[in-house]
């Protein structure tokens, strides 16, 4: 907020022999260097701050250590999260009954340029035989396969599932270069993309918390032009995220929360960026009030007063935003709505606590070297609002042609609004979730040229045991089903099935072995002829799910394709039914606040409108210049939820203070005063919060950066034009009918008829 010079002899100065905090601040209270009556005894002034600075302190010592811990208690895998109604989870949970084991395959492919010779498949039969040595790696390795070409074998290596896969796969690569050194070796299959995900969120606790603090600490100096008080705003942010990454950690260590990468990293930005922007607003009103009043006591309050209701109504909007997200079928889902909300509340916390304490205790200093003077001569003249100033300027524009600008801006969104209709948000191939090199994915593409693309990730079959047969004509009779075998007795595991009931392991004729029967079921192994996760995979699963489905069987289909198809399946389903609850949730809290509504309405069709805009841009972006696969189901819901949540924030910052101003001005002087008053620090904010958001992209995983770019260019186009242009304009068109049907839609209050022009003439 622009400084106005005054001279200083003309401001009052502390009384003679009154002890100061070396910035003008007379700590026994007063205003106007007299004695503040009916002020905080002395004790309590500094028993207050200093009990909330300690007990923040305390609990960031203790929450500290967990960041480096989370890998304890989260989980990657995509079957924690599917839905309990879903096949693939059914399927999922017998498999480990019939498998009598809790391994995570992973699939060795060595290729070679020309046809391999009997001493390179020893060799590398002996070299596989080695694996088990490395800690992790199960002793029960399926023998070596040689491709029909003659150039790849292939092994199928399993891993415990409590170990760390993304460690154990990479000594597997190494000890397997080593051994072979003048071969092509990959590992791929479900452990290869599981420890490529958790190398891509490796970097959470490190560079993604690296570059966002960064990134807010610079925009805090720019803004403030001082050092100590982005230092107290970061500290705020910093200490938020610690106390709530040590709730979340001990909540989910007690199975009451599943953690992911993908919701440690929402987490982080959220809190950060949410913590900062509250800090920002409690700063602007914190100094406002030191203009007006001596006594950093009282401006402390005067500041906790004029933010309180703001933060606390954003915050909440936020949380019930995110908490809609326990409607979903996903656990992925379901389990990020409390998870972030824990991060809003401490946010919010951190900002309303901790802040006001370290401020008040450094009082003016806190803003060297442009500490706010007491002059509140300069605040009565300019009325509560700058005269000069980029903000200024806005507003006289807005007030002279709003509906000219209501009906530009509303053009212009809906012009970037067409775009949602390039969206292609149908889920994405596992191998394309992690962005750069992929040691997976590349071997997944060596494995489809010389092996069935199904290899090493088969579709699972379980079917009644006197449905054997049927149930495997039908895999057989499918084109994208390159083998079918059967969970045996046998320690092997299965056995191969034809449609005459026999077993490629004896002469022709020799029935295959009894199955394994586990509660009157059985299961069959499809091996596909697509990659698991490919869409014509996907096809095939779907065909055979509808064959059953006509036969009347109760067969489950499960796998890695069939789990990728369900969570795609439930993620839009989620989508289509949580949107319109949150769009509710959040019109009944600005109801509530606004006491109004006709203006939450159209708040929230501001902020839908400008969604839309940000997804169809996005959805031009990511076509046209990253040339991305596609996106997750998930991607337009996350960014529904965190852009209307996060953007109902600065329409929730601006509206509180018109509202405020219409009290005592009217309505249409009103609001050009809020946008002039609030235009710096929502400004900042939500600079703060694009930028936070958009250091989500140093993580390379597809959805993460997809996110990243939606929630910083949706808070931008929020920031810049609906906040400072579009909602300005249509409250400063429709004048005091906004605040129907309240009692302040029915008066103007004083001084309605006078410009913010006319008000700041001479000035």
């Amino acid at each position: 907020m622009p400084r106005t010079v005054t001279d200083t002899r003309t401001s009052p100065t502390p009384s003679a022999g009154l002890p100061t905090d070396g910035g003008g601040d007379d700590v026994r209270g007063g205003h106007g260097g007299r004695p503040h009556r009916g002020g905080a005894p002395r004790w309590l002034r500094v028993f207050l701050p200093a009990v909330l600075i300690l007990i923040w302190l305390t609990g960031t010592a203790i929450g500290g250590p967990f960041f480096g811990r989370v890998a304890e208690v989260s989980s990657n895998d995509q079957t924690t999260y599917l839905p309990e109604s879903a096949d693939a989870t059914a399927v999922q949970e017998l498999l480990g009954e019939f498998n009598d084991s809790e391994t995570i395959p992973a699939v060795v492919v060595v290729t070679s340029d020309t046809e391999l010779g009997d001493s390179q498949v020893t060799a590398i039969d002996e070299a596989v035989a080695e694996l088990p040595e490395i800690p992790g790696v199960q002793e029960d390795l399926s023998p070596i396969i040689l491709s029909e070409d003659g150039l790849a074998v292939q092994a199928f290596v399993p891993i415990g599932s409590e170990e760390e896969l993304d460690d154990v796969v990479s000594e597997i690569s190494e000890s397997l270069r080593a051994e072979l050194p003048d071969l092509e070796v990959f590992v791929t299959g479900p452990a290869g993309f599981t420890a490529d995900l958790a190398a891509g969120f490796s970097g959470i606790d490190g560079i993604l918390l690296a570059v966002s603090l960064a990134a807010v600490f610079l925009i805090l100096i720019v803004v403030y032009r001082s050092l100590l008080l982005p230092i107290a705003v970061l500290a705020t942010s910093v200490f938020a995220l610690t106390v709530s990454l040590l709730s979340v950690w001990w909540l989910a260590y007690a199975d009451i929360l599943l953690l992911s990468g993908q919701t440690q990293g929402i987490l982080f930005i959220l809190v950060i960026g949410a913590a900062t922007d509250y800090s920002l607003l409690y700063v602007a009103r914190y100094r406002e009030a030191l203009r007006a009043h001596q006594d950093k006591w009282t401006a402390t309050w005067k500041g906790l007063r004029g933010s309180f209701e703001p933060i606390l109504a954003s915050g909440g909007t936020v949380i019930a935003g995110l908490l809609c997200l326990l409607l979903s079928d996903l656990k992925s889902n379901s389990t990020l709505g409390p998870v972030a909300s824990i991060g809003i509340f401490f946010a919010m916390a951190s900002a309303l606590t901790f802040l006001p304490a370290v401020l008040y205790v450094f009082g003016r200093a806190a803003f060297w070297p442009r500490r706010p003077r007491f002059e509140p001569e300069v605040v009565a003249a300019e009325d509560g609002i700058p005269s000069r100033g980029i903000w200024a300027r806005t507003g006289r524009v807005v007030e002279r042609r709003p509906r000219r600008i209501w009906i530009a801006t509303t053009l212009v969104l809906f012009l970037g609004a067409v775009g949602v209709t390039q969206l292609d948000a149908q889920g994405v191939p596992q191998s394309e979730l992690v962005l750069g090199e992929s040691e997976a994915r590349d071997g997944q593409v060596a494995l489809g040229e010389h092996f069935p693309g199904g290899s090493g990730s088969p579709a699972y079959v379980v079917t009644d045991q006197d449905s054997l047969q049927t149930a495997a004509d039908v895999l057989l009779d499918n084109s994208g089903v390159d083998g079918v075998t059967v969970m045996t007795e046998d320690e092997a595991g299965s056995a191969p099935v034809d449609s005459d009931g026999v077993s490629a392991f004896g002469p022709p004729g020799t029935p295959a072995p009894e199955p394994l029967v586990i509660d009157g079921a059985i299961m069959l192994q499809a091996t596909l002829t697509d990659p698991a996760d490919s869409a014509a995979a996907q096809d095939t699963v779907r065909e055979l799910r509808a064959t059953y489905a006509e036969a009347d069987s109760e067969v489950l289909v499960g796998g890695v394709t069939a789990t990728a198809i369900d969570t795609n399946d439930a993620a839009i389903d989620d989508r289509n039914l949580i949107i319109p609850i949150v769009l509710v949730v959040i019109l009944l809290i600005l109801m509530l606040l606004l006491r109004s509504i006709l203006a939450p309405v159209l708040l929230v069709l501001t902020t839908v409108l400008s969604f839309a805009t940000a997804l169809g841009v996005s959805a031009l972006v990511f076509n046209g210049v990253f040339e991305f696969p596609g996106a997750d189901p998930t991607v337009p819901l996350y960014g529904f939820v965190f852009l209307v949540a996060l953007g109902i924030d600065y329409n929730i910052f601006l509206m509180t203070r018109v509202r405020e101003e219409s009290l005592t001005h009217g309505t249409r002087r009103g609001v050009i005063r809020g946008l002039t008053v609030t235009g710096g620090v929502i400004t900042s904010a939500g600079i703060v919060l694009a930028a936070t958001f958009a250091a989500l992209s140093v993580i390379p995983i597809l959805f993460l950066v997809q996110i990243a770019f939606i929630v910083a260019f949706g808070v931008l186009l929020d920031t810049f034009l609906v906040r400072a242009l579009l909602v300005p304009a249509l409250v400063r068109d429709i004048g005091p009918a906004v605040w129907w049907p309240s009692k302040l839609a029915k008066r103007d209050g004083s001084g309605a008829g006078q410009t913010l022009s006319s008000a700041t003439d001479g000035k």
